[in-house]
């Protein structure tokens, strides 16, 4: 009876371990998403102006990577993300559009679902919108001086 038990718990060890070394073998062998950064700072920008950012990543990985969904957490900010299949070691980009029609400040992220080991990625974009009025005061400056420089320029007195 003690040999059966003693046989039976060496069987299953040896199973278990078989199973493990399977699945070590498997993640091995998975896709990996690796971006060049996780997260992009637009900074100050313009209200209306064009914020658009490219997050750059590679599957490092030995199996083809297959980008399952691109989540936003608002509205406001759009991900496009390529739909065909990424090869081992070959690159690729998400590109990430913010509407800039809503003043101050803000931190939105972009959840990355696919198929690889490290599933699912998390994307940050951050910055500051101008109100409408400061980016308005702001291209009102800088038109002002382009007169001035321009008259300048043409031989006019300017006073």
């Amino acid at each position: 009876m003690k040999v059966i038990i003693l046989l039976a718990t060496f069987f299953f060890i040896v199973l278990s371990s078989y199973c493990q070394h399977d699945t070590t073998i498997k993640k091995k062998h998975q896709p990996y998403l690796l971006f060049e950064k996780n997260t992009h700072d637009f900074g100050t920008l313009n209200y209306g102006s064009d914020a658009t950012y490219n997050f750059k990543f590679k599957n490092a990985g030995k199996q083809p990577l297959i980008l399952t969904n691109c989540q936003s957490s608002c509205g406001c900010t759009v991900p496009d993300c390529p739909k065909e299949p990424i090869k081992k070691n070959a690159t690729g980009k998400i590109k990430i559009r913010y509407n800039t029609n809503n003043a101050g400040a803000f931190s939105k992220t972009i959840t990355i679902h696919s198929n690889a080991m490290n599933n699912p990625v998390v994307l940050t974009v951050k910055g500051k919108v101008k109100s409408k009025e400061e980016s308005n005061n702001h291209k009102n400056v800088n038109y002002a001086k382009y007169i001035r420089k321009r008259k300048k320029d043409a031989g006019f007195a300017y006073s």
